[in-house]
């Protein structure tokens, strides 16, 4: 019997054949203020397994429709998932219903812009290795607000996000004095964005849902935001990525938590351990009038640290409240990165339990709207800040 030749390359492909693409997802916009008019559009790619983003394309597009702002966001969508992986699959996802079903072969393409657009997107990737998704607009945030600020900025925005180093970077100059290798758990600290009451100076606490985050305060948040996913890449490489995002149960909270874990790839986790300060009788009241129906209370509540408003709680109290809270991020393990999004007068409280501060002290660091702090705990409670405050839009007012 004659013996059967080998194929070389026959188990290359059977491997291939197993081997599974990577997924990615593309979320695009577009939008004409005037249709036509001045145009932009905005895209990003991210991991399909983590939610992780992993590039962004935004640009001002001058004069056109809607629906060709809309096309432009897709084909830049494409070209930078193409360039993270040419093998991988792809999902676009877009609240145009236009698009997805004309993309799909199901409705025809009529304007020749549009069909332009929409043969350059099939020649970019493999039709065969996409699947086309229609959201609701409320999905779709992320790539309206890039859109949007192409629009406002009349500019061009790329980025393309390295993932998280492999290797841990050493411990910086300036860090605190150690020799051991013990890891903590580091807690990134974010304050909520702008509300009305940042703006008109009202304590607003933790007794009532609060107000939400107004338009600059959305913008600090993904300010914020962008600011967070740089821990453990090109900022505090010695830091590991965040893997958890904590938010305190107010509205505003919230929603800036949200912002922050959409970024990250990450769910929220709501714990009112991390929630404000609850001001009892002087919620909703600014400083003066607090102080026209409280006569000497309000300095004293921030300095003596155990004075308690009506119905309210002091300073010591936001204190060992917290102090609790961290004790239980500490027992959930170390050598991780937790984001922790809070308000003005428990970030303090968690800075000053940190540093090992009085209360009474603790008034005199500022935290600003959208701002960022980072502490780092270990088990032998020789902790760290790492930093305090960064910059963001519109920095300024009350708790």
């Amino acid at each position: 019997m004659r013996g059967v030749r080998a194929d070389p390359g026959a188990a290359a492909r059977a491997a291939a054949r197993l081997t599974v693409a990577r997924r990615l997802v593309v979320e695009a916009d577009g939008g004409s203020r005037g249709n036509p008019g001045p145009a932009g559009y905005g895209a990003l790619v991210r991991d399909a397994d983590t939610g992780a983003v992993l590039a962004e394309r935004a640009e001002y597009l001058g004069v056109v429709s809607n629906n060709v702002a809309e096309y432009s966001g897709l084909v830049a969508g494409l070209r930078a998932a193409v360039a993270i992986d040419p093998s991988a699959d792809i999902e676009v996802r877009m609240d145009s219903r236009l698009v997805i079903e004309q993309m799909r072969g199901v409705w025809q393409i009529k304007h020749e812009d549009m069909r332009r657009l929409a043969r350059l997107a099939s020649e970019i990737v493999d039709p065969a290795r996409v699947t086309w998704t229609w959201v609701p607009r409320a999905q779709n945030g992320a790539a309206d607000r890039l859109a949007n600020l192409a629009m406002d900025r009349k500019t061009s925005h790329v980025s393309d996000v390295a993932a998280p180093p492999l290797g841990r970077a050493p411990r910086p100059s300036g860090a605190g004095v150690r020799f051991d290798d013990e890891q903590p758990v580091t807690v990134v600290l974010v304050r909520h964005g702008q509300t009305t009451m940042t703006v008109s100076r009202g304590y607003s606490g933790s007794g009532v849902p609060g107000p939400p985050l107004d338009e600059t305060g959305v913008r600090q948040a993904h300010a914020a935001a962008d600011l967070v996913d740089r821990v453990g890449r090109d900022l505090w490489g010695d830091i590991p990525y965040p893997s958890l995002v904590i938010a305190s149960p107010m509205v505003r909270t919230q929603m800036t938590g949200s912002i922050i874990a959409e970024r990250l790839g990450l769910p929220v986790r709501t714990d009112p351990t991390f929630q404000e300060a609850n001001f009892g009788d002087w919620e909703g009241l600014t400083s003066e009038q607090i102080e026209e129906r409280w006569p000497g209370q309000l300095e004293p509540w921030h300095t003596q640290a155990n004075l308690r408003p009506p119905g309210g709680e002091s300073i010591e109290d936001v204190g060992g409240r917290v102090r609790r809270g961290l004790e239980g991020l500490l027992a959930e393990g170390v050598d991780r990165t937790v984001v922790v999004v809070s308000h003005a007068v428990s970030i303090r409280a968690v800075l000053g339990v940190t540093m090992g501060a009085q209360p009474s002290s603790w008034s005199q660091l500022r935290v600003a709207p959208a701002s960022v702090s980072i502490v780092r705990l270990f088990e032998d409670r020789r902790n760290e800040v790492a930093v305090v405050g960064a910059p963001s839009e519109g920095w300024g007012g009350r708790p």
